[in-house]
């Protein structure tokens, strides 16, 4: 056993987990069993009787409108708890769907409208536009000095670019004081104007960007783990960096992938 642990708490698997989704799930627990850490994960279906202040590391994948309608309401039930761990700096990923109703609602194109728990001060609004193909994005310019700092120090890292799958009619809009996650160079991101991908509050991550993600970004997942990490032990916890090269290569093949592909409105 390591003196190091995370606990990964995943949120509905059985409803929320589409286009490989659960891959964040496995790319966090391998990333951390190379490293000698403990990684106990917790799957949270409806019901469930869970303790968020337990929680390091918090994940949501996306699913379709009607799998939305079907844990949306213990998902309010589980709303001040949840935002209690943010506020406290829990780290938490939420993909899609996820994202949607992590913000403070989203009204479907029939005008049915879920509520959200309002962590993300954003809303979403359905469309007959789909938005959908392999997605470049940049996340350099909404990172802090502190961030950035974090990253590239004793790294090979050179940019902070991210590669994903978007498939979404959802538009989703940010409050003029809300971060982006990143800026859009392939693709659609939020809405399919703002040029603006996703969004960050304190550790918590919204994103467009299936894939699953994580696998062949592992610069980021790396960063939710030191985050996490940072959080529980302190900020003198080291973490070794990885041979990244099969992940470089899945990167590499997905970026070329979006900036050849044509993506169109369907």
């Amino acid at each position: 056993m390591s003196n190091i642990s995370i606990n990964l708490y995943h949120l509905y698997p059985d409803a929320m987990n589409l286009y490989g989704d659960y891959g964040n799930v496995l790319a966090l627990v391998k990333r951390c069993e190379w490293r000698g850490f403990d990684v106990v994960v917790t799957h949270v279906k409806q019901g469930d009787s869970v303790d968020f202040n337990a929680a390091d590391i918090i994940l949501m994948g996306g699913g379709q409108d009607r799998s939305q309608q079907v844990i949306a309401h213990d998902l309010k039930q589980r709303e001040c708890a949840l935002k209690e761990a943010i506020e406290q700096g829990v780290c938490a990923l939420t993909v899609c769907g996820a994202y949607q109703l992590f913000g403070h609602y989203f009204r479907t194109k029939e005008g049915l409208e879920l509520p959200g728990i309002g962590v993300f001060d954003v809303h979403t609004e359905g469309s007959d536009d789909r938005m959908i193909g392999n997605t470049l994005i940049d996340c350099y310019s909404f990172m802090t000095p502190v961030d950035r700092a974090l990253l590239f120090r004793g790294s090979k890292l050179r940019k902070l670019e991210l590669v994903g799958f978007e498939n979404h009619s959802g538009k989703t809009y940010l409050q003029e004081d809300v971060t982006p996650f990143g800026k859009v160079i392939k693709g659609y991101g939020n809405d399919g104007a703002s040029q603006h991908e996703g969004c960050r509050y304190k550790n918590a991550f919204g994103t467009y960007l299936h894939g699953p993600l994580l696998p062949k970004n592992p610069w980021f997942a790396d960063y939710l783990i030191v985050l996490a990490l940072r959080r529980k032990y302190g900020e003198n916890i080291e973490v070794i960096e990885l041979d990244n090269s099969m992940e470089a290569a899945a990167f590499y093949g997905a970026k070329k992938r979006a900036l050849t592909a044509k993506t169109t409105h369907i």
